[in-house]
């Protein structure tokens, strides 16, 4: 991992309104975007977001505690990559990926996953403190309150645990900043945010305590990884 981040640099667009997405989706959106996506999704995204997937597994692997939260567990790409001794729980929004990711832990015999849930990852059935470790893979930009998200995942993460994020972040200046918010208007067709911006789930003082790196391929994706 990379050091702490460091402020912007100088002539770097600081964060104001357009730092969040124009364009939030509600919970049935994502289900219905997700629905679509489901039979799919492992051919389309799952390579382009393997590496990224396993670095962030990986990471996981060697965190201190065993009880893991994986936020937007998806059809389950993530779950053959944990370490044995590492006690998973799954949640996602979507059924049909959620039916995917059960099929993955019954083919592979992953007896490490303890339990998959259909749930809102904004507001889960968790109890305070339930695990060492939450770990959110390419959710964040699909979530209709990115720091409600993060508000739950340190709810439910004791403290002196971890919490981890994959996700893309928009660039802050530059081309791709502009082919992100063109795309922006299609977020509800592709399920996701192109223009999302780490200022959208991070407060300035939790951006001065997070770890970040690029994650290939060509640094699309990010892996931050925040104390509590």
């Amino acid at each position: 991992m990379s050091s702490t981040l460091q402020p912007p640099r100088p002539g770097a667009r600081r964060p104001n309104a357009r730092d969040t997405p124009r364009t939030a989706m509600d919970a049935d959106e994502v289900r219905a975007a997700y629905r679509r996506w489901a039979g799919v999704y492992d051919t389309l995204f799952g390579e382009i977001s393997a590496a990224a997937r396993r670095r962030a597994v990986a990471q996981v692997n060697r965190l201190p505690g065993t009880r893991v939260l994986e936020v937007g567990v998806g059809t389950g790409l993530a779950l053959p990559h944990y370490v044995a001794d590492k006690r998973i729980v799954g949640i996602d929004l979507s059924a049909e990926m959620l039916a995917r990711a059960h099929k993955r832990v019954a083919t592979k015999r992953l007896a490490n996953v303890e339990s998959l849930h259909e749930m809102d990852a904004e507001a889960t059935n968790f109890d305070n403190e339930s695990f060492d470790i939450a770990v959110a893979m390419f959710v964040a930009s699909v979530v209709p309150h990115p720091r409600r998200l993060l508000a739950e995942m340190r709810r439910v993460v004791r403290p002196g645990g971890h919490i981890l994020f994959v996700n893309h972040f928009a660039a802050e200046r530059g081309p791709r900043w502009w082919i992100e918010r063109a795309m922006a208007p299609a977020s509800r067709a592709l399920g996701w945010h192109p223009d999302f911006a780490m200022a959208a789930l991070f407060a300035q003082e939790d951006r001065a305590q997070i770890q970040a790196a690029k994650m290939p391929p060509f640094g699309i994706f990010t892996l931050v990884k925040l104390p509590h």
